[in-house]
């Protein structure tokens, strides 16, 4: 009787997860950053609301297209890798049975064994063989460009928008510690979500994201607070 163990693991959906997590995070950091800078140097709403909307829209913007850029680079790299490795399996297929096999024992295999499983896994399938132990490429691993840029695009505007809300709705007076408030906990929350989500302990994740996020925060505060006395 055959048992199978099932596990749950997150390689199918690192990259999207990368990229959401760290496009929320960045589309909280940098709005709330901008807006709290903007509010410490004037009191109008308008200015507010127009510096808040377009650092939204510039920033998802900018997101998508560096994440699409690096995501279609490492694409690009995984392809040459590919076609390099599946060129040198055809032209020397014993130099490349020699190396899994040597691979192998690197692991820990005696050498005997290691070979026999070399020339296994050639037979039954070469290049995934040294795609996945010699190169580290899975399929779970190839890049996804658009993927990665959209996700990163959405997630920085969702990130965004509750800042930029609550800084549109609420009062002068109220604006700079609620919009702070706000960023905050957003920033704790989706660095515990980070966390969980990557099986790490949930505290220490947020508390990295809160102190680099309020770190910006209180230094783009103070540079409006001076720019705001000095006009």
């Amino acid at each position: 009787m055959r048992i199978f163990h099932l596990e749950r693991h997150l390689p199918g959906r690192s990259g999207w997860l990368r990229a959401a997590v760290l496009g929320a995070n960045d589309g909280i950091v940098s709005v709330a950053s901008i807006l709290l800078g903007i509010a410490a140097a004037t009191s109008s709403r308008n200015q507010v609301a127009v510096a808040g909307v377009a650092a939204l829209v510039a920033g998802a913007m900018a997101m998508a297209a560096g994440e699409f850029v690096s995501v279609s680079s490492q694409r690009d790299a995984e392809r040459a890798d590919i076609a390099r490795e599946r060129g040198e399996i055809l032209q020397n297929p014993a130099v490349e049975l020699t190396e899994l096999q040597h691979i192998y024992e690197r692991r820990g295999l005696d050498a005997g064994l290691a070979r026999q499983v070399a020339e296994q896994l050639m037979e039954e399938d070469a290049l995934g063989a040294h795609l996945r132990d010699e190169l580290g490429i899975t399929g779970y691993g190839m890049a996804t460009p658009l993927l990665a840029g959209v996700t990163s695009a959405v997630s920085f505007a969702a990130g965004a928008a509750l800042p930029l809300t609550a800084a549109i709705a609420l009062p002068s007076a109220a604006r700079i510690p609620v919009v702070a408030g706000v960023a905050l906990g957003l920033l704790a929350a989706t660095g515990a979500l980070a966390g969980r989500l990557g099986r790490a302990r949930m505290g220490p994740a947020a508390l990295r994201v809160l102190a680099g996020g309020g770190a910006a925060m209180l230094v783009t505060w103070l540079i409006g607070t001076l720019v705001g006395k000095a006009v």
